[in-house]
């Protein structure tokens, strides 16, 4: 199976073009760099100067895609160059592939050219002078600076740069998806939240509309269906009214209005009003003192799911709220007659129980609920540094 041949970029193209007609015509014109006479041309031919120049043209072409391949054979081309009349198009081109090399070749061609063409400046003038005691030896050294040294280092300096600037297109596109999925999160966890409070909101005030709205139609006594008509109104007024604050929380206009009031455990004394006149038995045992605001809002939508499931769920009897603060935490407890066996007077989606176990989640509590022997209970712990809100 043959090799795939890598395909030369086309600026290499253009260069290797370019130096081999730019060579060729200065080797028509008879410029050469040095003169058939001088001792150091072992190679006479006029001709002689092509082939070199041919050569290292063609490894123009790998100067991205065989970067080294390119400059071991053009270091052949260049020795070959010294014995003839020589070619300034070939010294020119073979500069570039010292440069290519460092710039497109691997890590650790990169790291070693400088060293290697600095230690090869360095001793290709400074041992020559030293040995025969002629400084212009010196000369020899720089010219090996200016062919391989300088553009090495040059390589290596764009290479650097090059290096730089991709490693901050990619910290600033890492940068970019952390902001993304930090936007995805915050996104679903305010989706989740909305969520929780439209079902807090909601669920109570429906549920009470159901469970009388069924008595009405079940029983055919004018006085119950006035009374279980006056709670279905009065639980459609507050329901709407929950609903409009809500949406107006969503509203993008919403900035100018006046900002929803968050319930606190003040309101808890309203709230059992509710569920007695929904028919509940609701006795409330809350201590006194303040609590942090996210604390305060889990407590009080806590509560008021347990009292929404009890209203759905419960058996006759009282149902007992107690708040305790105690060591550092609120410890909130909602308990209920236990009804086994029957299905709940109204229907209900499921997410109470997991939306209040999320809420003490939030703030780093602990929640629990459960049948306790004839009761039902709703046990939640919040620690009062919760700060996040629920």
């Amino acid at each position: 199976m043959a090799l795939a041949v890598p395909r030369p970029h086309r600026d290499d193209v253009r260069i290797a073009v370019g130096g081999l007609l730019g060579g060729v015509l200065l080797w028509a014109l008879g410029t050469h760099p040095r003169v058939p006479a001088d001792p150091l041309v072992l190679w006479r031919a006029s001709w002689a100067p092509l082939v070199p120049l041919a050569v290292t043209a063609a490894c123009a072409l790998l100067r991205r895609t065989l970067p080294r391949t390119g400059l071991l054979i053009g270091t052949a081309a260049l020795a070959l160059d010294t014995v003839t009349t020589g070619s300034v198009v070939t010294l020119v081109l073979y500069t570039d592939l010292v440069y290519a090399a460092v710039l497109y070749g691997g890590p650790a061609t990169a790291r070693r050219m400088p060293w290697v063409t600095g230690m090869l400046t360095v001793l290709g003038g400074v041992l020559p002078a030293a040995v025969g005691r002629d400084p212009r030896w010196l000369l020899v050294g720089v010219a090996v600076g200016v062919v391989a040294f300088a553009p090495a280092a040059t390589g290596w300096v764009v290479r650097d740069h090059r290096d730089a600037a991709e490693a901050a297109r990619l910290r600033a596109e890492q940068t970019a998806l952390l902001a993304e999925v930090d936007r995805a999160q915050a996104v679903t966890a305010e989706r989740a939240r909305m969520a929780r409070e439209l079902h807090d909101l909601v669920a109570g005030h429906l549920s009470a509309i159901a469970i009388h709205s069924t008595a009405a139609l079940s029983l055919d006594d004018p006085k119950t269906s006035k009374e279980a008509l006056a709670v279905i109104r009065e639980n459609s007024v507050e329901g709407l009214a929950e609903m409009r604050r809500l949406i107006g929380v969503l509203r993008a206009g919403s900035a100018d209005r006046e900002p929803a009031a968050v319930p606190t455990l003040a309101g808890l004394a309203a709230l059992v009003e509710g569920a007695r006149a929904n028919g509940l038995d609701v006795r409330l045992h809350a201590g006194q003192g303040e609590v942090p605001a996210p604390v305060g809002l889990a407590a009080y939508r806590i509560v008021q799911e347990s009292l929404t499931n009890a209203l759905k769920h419960a058996a006759k009897g009282p149902v007992e709220v107690r708040l305790h603060r105690r060591d550092g935490v609120l410890d909130v407890r909602v308990i209920s007659p236990y009804r086994s066996g029957d299905t709940p007077r109204a229907p209900g989606s499921g997410a109470g129980l997991a939306g209040m176990r999320e809420r003490a989640a939030l703030l780093g509590g602990e929640f629990a609920a459960g049948p306790e022997g004839a009761r039902w209970a709703v046990r939640t712990v919040l620690p009062l540094t919760g700060g996040d809100s629920a």
